[in-house]
């Protein structure tokens, strides 16, 4: 579950504090920022697009948001297929009075709950940082 927010949010962090990330940025201040969070959440994601206003054809982006595309595919299918293995390997068990049906409007809604709450908690921090603050400052006559 938290294989993608760290290759995004990890990367993130390095690339707006170390010099060579921030000299390919190409805006200021929280769009600068929105623009390197795409970036890295893109290649978690294994699309690998970015802003125009990030001139990503740099080494340091080159690598790093290759390593973002190996870390999202990867760290997310070995989990996945061990735990798969571990199914496998396991007996069926029937179905007793302590077994949480699958098929019911309760699973479906606590597994969606459980989708939102977590997509909320790893981006909101960074959406606060980025385009909440950009239009908060826009709305009161302030640009970067």
């Amino acid at each position: 579950i938290l294989c993608l927010p760290l290759a995004m949010l990890i990367f993130t962090a390095i690339a707006v504090v170390l010099p060579t990330g921030v000299a390919s940025m190409g805006n200021a201040g929280p769009h600068g920022f929105s623009e390197v969070l795409y970036a890295y959440t893109s290649a978690a994601a294994n699309n690998g697009s970015a802003f125009g206003g990030l001139s990503g054809n740099t080494p340091w982006y080159n690598i790093t948001i290759g390593i973002g595309m190996l870390m999202g595919r990867f760290l997310v299918i070995i989990p996945a297929l061990a735990i798969a293995g571990s199914l496998v390997a396991k007996k069926t068990v029937p179905a007793s009075a302590g077994t949480f049906p699958t098929d019911g409007p309760l699973f479906v809604g606590l597994l969606v709950g459980v989708i939102l709450i977590v997509g909320g908690l790893t981006f909101f921090p960074a959406l606060a940082v980025g385009p909440i603050i950009e239009h908060l400052a826009m709305a009161h006559g302030q640009t970067f």
